[in-house]
């Protein structure tokens, strides 16, 4: 296990700075992922952990020793990359026992290492057979076991998954899930899939533009936000935003935009809400799809919406319409609307926010101003 800390980390090329001043602490044990949008600078930032990339500035230390200048094969990390980068002359095992070959290691500890490996990955019996002869969900094992037989520090992954299917990269994220729970160590992983991110990671560190948005666990994340584009990012279908302005009135909390919207608020939020947003500032609401009840037929007390699209997921389904001119999303279940029948495309049915669940974000800056 590694406790990973990185300083003032910056990257630039030429006059570009790509990450500007970038400042991380992991935990021994813990599996990091650094997510975000193509562009935002989670991969260059593990490429510079990993030592394949120089970095401008800033000092990365692992238990304590800077290893800023050191060489990428004296960090004692190991890499899982996207594209696996096996050798396909080589079999399974040869594969697998490849840097313990050239350390120049005793054969019964490569062996050891290797019979193990291939248990703890389910590759038994496909140790002959060369990376041309496997599947991808069993070649992306391979590429694991490869950095397992090596007992690094620090396990990193390149977007491992994502030339899997769907139902693979499912299997696949449990299976690295389960290997870390095994292993113990701590591991850093890269990818733009806010699901991997979200079902895999002990904490997520959210990237834009090179910098932090965010650190803190899935559920920390997405139910707390930290500004809009947080909120933006993680859940599909992507948190509802609506530009407008607040009233208060009697303990009542009115929302002017779209379409005028009453907010159910506890007494302790409405005293948060007093303090921080001001009469008539300009606002960005921020409500999840799930965080919306549908209203029973003939209910004047939700704002109204017209049904474009309806997606049945099997274990829920989503209603797709417009509030105003605002596209939004709601959440339903079999048997919401009130008992009645779930709407269909072109009808308008009306929505109530539920008590509290809502965000509000600086209009300018979009941070959360309720956090």
């Amino acid at each position: 296990m590694a406790h990973v800390e990185l300083q003032n980390v910056r990257k630039s090329y030429g006059n570009v700075t790509v990450i500007p001043n970038l400042d991380l602490t992991i935990s021994s044990g813990e599996f990091v992922c650094l997510v975000g949008p193509s562009g935002s600078g989670k991969s260059t930032l593990l490429r510079m952990i990993a030592g394949l990339e120089d970095i401008t500035g800033g000092t990365i230390s692992v238990d304590g020793e800077d290893i800023t200048n050191t060489d990428p094969s004296d960090r004692d990390m190991a890499m899982v990359f996207q594209t696996y980068a096996l050798y396909p002359h080589m079999t399974v095992e040869q594969n697998m026992s490849f840097a313990l070959r050239m350390r120049g290691e005793d054969r019964a500890l490569i062996d050891r290492r290797v019979a193990e490996a291939v248990s703890m990955l389910g590759l038994e019996g496909l140790q002959k057979r060369k990376p041309g002869q496997l599947s991808g969900g069993q070649r992306q094992r391979v590429a694991m076991g490869r950095c397992i037989v090596r007992n690094p520090k620090l396990f990193l992954f390149d977007e491992p998954l994502s030339n899997l299917d769907a139902k693979l990269r499912a299997q696949t994220r449990l299976e690295i899930r389960r290997l870390h729970g095994k292993l113990g160590a701590t591991s850093i992983f890269v990818t733009h899939d806010q699901v991997e991110a979200m079902t895999m990671a002990d904490r997520i560190a959210l990237l834009d533009h090179g910098r932090i948005q965010q650190v803190g666990s899935p559920k920390e994340l997405y139910l707390n936000p930290a500004n809009r584009f947080v909120a933006g990012f993680l859940g599909t279908p992507e948190m509802n935003i609506f530009r407008g302005t607040l009233s208060v009135e009697d303990g009542t909390v009115n929302f002017d935009g779209p379409e005028a919207m009453t907010l159910a608020v506890s007494p302790e939020r409405l005293a948060l809400l007093k303090e921080r947003v001001g009469a008539g500032q300009n606002v960005d609401l921020g409500i999840r799809p799930e965080h919306f009840s549908i209203l029973p037929a003939g209910n004047d007390t939700g704002a109204n919406i017209v049904v474009d699209a309806i997606e049945w997921l099997g274990h829920e389904i989503f209603v797709f319409g417009r509030l105003g001119e605002t596209e939004i999303a709601v959440r339903a279940a079999e048997g919401d609307a009130g008992g009645q029948r779930l709407p269909k495309e072109g009808d308008t049915i009306a929505i109530q926010p539920s008590q509290d669940s809502w965000h509000l974000f600086d209009a300018e800056d979009g941070r959360n101003l309720l956090n």
